[in-house]
């Protein structure tokens, strides 16, 4: 309570210094000009003929965002599953295929991530970088296939850092400390340097430390609860140096480092058969920002970018080079418990004696991937600002993975009766997985944007891609469908592989009847590469779930086509920016995640057509010195408008996994908006007092296809096919059915930030989720929902301070 206080006195103090000022009247400014390269060449914003977002340092600090999940609920058309810090997907206009859990390495994003030039999605979940440093973060909406490839088949997001700076010595640093209602504490130190190495060098070092505060409580075994078990921390270094010999030449070597750790998720149990109120054996209650848990969970996340980007220049051409080499290793830890235990159930019921120890025997379930990945981008690109402009290029990447889980159970051969060893497992270890992956992709790229008029324009531009991937699998364990050597009876791995190629186009008209109008005409198309489907845990499975789940090998490449108009304006001498879009994307073998019902496995299915169609607009304004706002929103309908269908042996055919004609696309929203009100007044002596305020809305969603079912939402009862199986253990129960909620909620946040700042220096006091609003931002089950259900969600109200200082 005392440290809350004290936060709230620093607000409260600086609120009575702005009641106690007039506002005076100042010279009116217009809206700054926004330079991007989404183009991959230096732009204004307005003038890049399709829709794209920039967000600048400052107005992420002002917004209240922690991470990629705040910030991008301040983004038209940009949505967030968000399964918890460095596990979180990203989804542009609605194109998403379901939230892809921790165990389906094969699966490829729908959003190209980039930290500069360097790709970082590569492992699928985005690694959860700290938003400092930068100059700007640039969201290019729509198809970017032509551009950037693989993977930005729905758009590409891009953290643009500050580079190093010839001739000149920078320092910041900026510090927070936070309070989390519920929670305990968080907060931050970061600083960047940038120091000149003569006259043709500079060295840029960042560096920062970010303690994540935690406020799920875990309930344990013996009735007692650990406080706050999702905290972690966040730290990293960048160093950059700019080296440049001549005007024409520059080289920019780079190391990027990541260290990220959680002590646990931020999930909030609805169900557990270990811990439930139903039980008549010693039943728990689970409230609100609690979970139960038996065994220690959390992520180990460390990330590593080198990169080197030479740039030389040639009269009317430039050169570009970029390679990087990227290391990922990623550890996740779950209680797998009561997925083990709900298997244990079934296999020995209650007549076992010790029924009760051994289906709370401790389970730990342990993912780990270890990634290495290389590219190289050549591109030649004109810089002359003539008739006709002009890229060409070619792009190159190899990535290694190596990946696999195993459940060490202590006690577990002695429970069942059969050694692990008899499954090619290892001892007390159900479920053994290693796999193998290493994957080459190939592409050539090119785009021209001629300048018919000073009024119109056509650009148009091609990418040819060619990609394989080859994978070597081992399963092993009760809970597996053991592999077993091609031809023989040995066990051990088994090869697949998957290639394709293809061609990826863009044409886009411009017509712009003034220097602050401009009109958009676009039809691009994306790509997703395709994968190799993972056998089932035929052991787990019920009869119906082997049919329609297994023997689903590979997947196709997913394509979208994607067609749009626009309009980019300024209005009263560019104190207003009002940008629109309107599109339509046809999506081609959409690569639909599902859960294989009781196997507790995952499977990839293509479904023929699906389609997003939708209007974002944003509208900035500047009226004068003393106040600016910005309102921005998407609407979205995106569905499947096809299905996919299995026949059962007797005939019946069953919808497979929620895949139905008419179902939304799931993780994003139909509606998102975002207001942001700012207040500055001059206090003299060049300081000034500042006020944000920023509202976020969030509609209603879906986290996987199958969620859209009717009946999904219920455990036990009769009479609906899609309900889940009620597991008794602990019985007799005191009920027969459980229901919750499917859908995600719509959720509405607030944050709020005042302070006083001058060319150097910030001090501020911010309260976020100033409402205190408890979201669903995620649906997570075991075992088709028979062993636990729950949802991820996000941090409470928050208290903090800030200060920043610039030398």
């Amino acid at each position: 309570m005392v440290r809350i206080q004290s936060v709230l006195a620093s607000l409260f103090a600086i609120v009575s210094i702005m009641l106690g000022l007039a506002a005076r009247a100042q010279e009116t400014g217009a809206l700054q000009e926004v330079i991007v390269t989404a183009q991959k060449r230096t732009q204004n914003l307005q003038d890049v003929p399709f829709s794209v977002s920039a967000t600048s340092q400052a107005q992420i600090v002002n917004s209240g965002a922690q991470d990629i999940v705040d910030l991008a609920r301040n983004i038209a058309g940009l949505s967030i599953a968000d399964l918890g810090p460095g596990q979180s997907q990203m989804a542009i206009r609605g194109i998403s295929s379901g939230q892809v859990i921790r165990d389906q390495p094969g699966v490829k994003e729908q959003v190209g991530v980039y930290l500069d030039e360097s790709p970082i999605s590569i492992a699928l979940f985005t690694p959860d970088l700290e938003l400092f440093d930068l100059e700007r973060f640039e969201v290019l909406r729509g198809p970017q296939g032509t551009l950037f490839g693989a993977g930005s088949e729905a758009g590409t997001v891009r953290y643009i850092t500050r580079q190093p700076q010839l001739g000149k010595f920078e320092a910041f640093t900026d510090a927070s400390v936070e309070d989390v209602t519920h929670g305990d504490i968080g907060g931050s130190a970061r600083g960047a340097l940038n120091v000149p190495v003569g006259d043709n060098a500079a060295v840029r070092l960042v560096a920062y430390w970010h303690h994540l505060p935690g406020f799920v409580d875990a309930i344990q075994p013996d009735g007692s609860v650990k406080k706050d078990v999702n905290d972690g921390d966040r730290s990293g270094v960048r160093l950059s140096m700019l080296i440049k010999p001549t005007d024409a030449f520059s080289i920019t070597p780079r190391v990027v480092y990541q260290n990220l750790t959680t002590n646990g998720f931020p999930r909030t149990d609805v169900y557990n058969i270990l811990a439930n109120p139903y039980t008549s054996v010693a039943p728990v209650t689970i409230g609100n920002l609690e979970q139960y848990t038996q065994q220690r969970e959390g992520l180990l996340d460390q990330f590593l970018l080198t990169d080197l980007k030479l740039e030389y220049g040639f009269g009317p051409a430039a050169l570009t080079s970029i390679t990087s080499y990227t290391k990922r290793n990623v550890r996740v830890l779950r209680d797998a418990t009561q997925l083990t235990g709900s298997v244990t159930y079934d296999i020995l019921g209650e007549a076992d004696p010790n029924i009760q120890a051994d289906v709370r025997t401790n389970s730990p379930l342990y993912d780990r991937t270890a990634l290495n990945a290389i590219s190289e981008e050549l591109r030649l690109t004109s810089t002359d600002n003539t008739v006709v402009q002009w890229l060409i290029g070619g792009f190159f990447q190899r990535v290694n993975r190596h990946y696999g889980q195993d459940l060490p159970t202590p006690g577990y051969d002695a429970i069942i009766g059969y050694p692990s060893s008899d499954f090619n497992a290892p001892p007390d270890t159900p479920f053994y997985s290693d796999l193998r992956y290493s994957l080459k992709q190939y592409a050539g790229f090119g785009e021209v944007t001629w300048n018919l008029t000073k009024q119109f324009a056509i650009t148009g531009g091609l990418r040819y891609y060619k990609f394989n991937e080859d994978k070597d699998l081992l399963f092993a364990g009760l809970f597996a469908d053991e592999t077993f050597v091609p031809g023989t009876n040995t066990p051990g791995y088994i090869p697949a592989s998957t290639s394709s190629s293809g061609t990826s186009p863009r044409v886009i008209l411009t017509f712009k009847p003034t220097d602050d109008v401009q009109f958009n005409a676009q039809a691009s198309r994306g790509f997703r590469l395709g994968g190799i489907n993972d056998p089932i845990n035929l052991p787990l499975c019920s009869a119906t779930d082997k049919v329609v789940f297994g023997n689903q090998p590979n997947w196709k490449d997913e394509k979208t086509w994607n067609y749009e108009i626009g309009a980019k304006t300024q209005w009263l001498d560019r104190h207003v920016t009002f940008n629109i879009a309107a599109f339509y994307a046809d999506i081609t073998d959409l690569q639909a995640t599902t859960t294989a019902g009781t196997c507790s496995s995952r499977v990839v299915f293509n479904v023929p057509t699906a389609r997003s169609t939708g209007v974002e607009a944003e509208l900035f304004a500047r009226p004068n010195v003393n106040w600016d706002f910005g309102i921005s929103g998407t609407i979205i309908d995106a569905k499947l408008t096809s299905s996919v269908t299995s026949t059962l042996p007797d005939g019946t055919v069953v919808v497979v996994g929620g895949l139905a004609d008419g179902n939304r696309l799931p993780t994003a929203p139909k509606t998102q908006a975002a207001a942001y009100l700012g207040y500055t007044l001059p206090m003299g002596s060049d300081r000034d007092l500042f006020a944000n305020l920023t509202f976020q809305y969030v509609g209603s969603s879906f986290s996987q296809f199958e969620n859209e079912e009717p009946g999904f939402g219920q455990i036990g009862g009769t009479g609906d096919p899609n309900a889940a199986r009620l597991i008794p253990f602990g019985g007799p129960l005191s009920v027969s059915q459980i229901n919750f909620n499917a859908e995600l909620p719509s959720y509405t946040l607030t944050n709020f930030r005042i302070g006083i700042r001058n060319a150097h220096w910030q001090a501020a006091a911010y309260v976020n989720n100033l409402t205190d609003t408890n979201t669903t931002l995620a649906l997570d089950y075991e075992r088709g929902r028979s062993a636990r259900v729950g949802y991820l969600t996000n941090q409470p109200r928050t208290f903090g301070v800030y200060g920043a200082y610039t030398y």
